[in-house]
């Protein structure tokens, strides 16, 4: 993926927030999946996506950090805790929901990666070349995560 470490393009105020968001967005899929793979150790798409987003959350980093976004008060070593009350709710719904059975654990995964994906789609709008062309690349990766949880939910039926 290629990033612009050298951005001509000054973000709003408002960008920079959306640029946060999508970073601890990413931090919450891979969180769901960390909680929910310790469940349901049997299901190891939750073990392989965990991995995926950490990857998400790199890339969303980078960019936080080329358009001067602070990303160090977040500690990405601690599952479960984020910011945004939003996403912190998000959070706290979804492992509980997916606690509570494999096809639940499997059906908040396939409600992250289609939420990830409609996320990415309303935040590359009016944002530079080089956050769309990340955002694109992971929206791609997202929807074969989408395809791999659809896949495991139809295994599990």
């Amino acid at each position: 993926m290629s990033i612009n470490t050298n951005p001509t393009t000054i973000l709003t105020e408002e960008q920079k927030d959306t640029l946060f968001f999508i970073y601890e967005g990413e931090k919450v899929a891979r969180d769901v999946y960390i909680t929910l793979g310790k469940i349901h150790k049997d299901e190891n798409t939750f073990v392989l996506m965990q991995f995926a987003e950490q990857r998400h959350i790199d890339c969303a980093r980078d960019l936080c950090d080329i358009y001067g976004v602070e990303t160090s008060h977040v500690n990405e070593d601690t599952v479960g805790k984020f910011e945004s009350l939003v996403l912190q709710t998000l959070y706290d719904a979804c492992t509980e929901k997916g606690k509570k059975s494999i096809h639940d654990a499997l059906e908040v995964a396939e409600f992250i990666e289609a939420t990830d994906i409609e996320d990415l789609e309303h935040a590359s709008i009016g944002m530079p070349n080089d956050v769309v062309n990340v955002y694109e690349n992971i929206k791609k990766r997202n929807l074969r995560h989408l395809g791999a949880f659809q896949a495991a939910l139809s295994r599990a039926a």
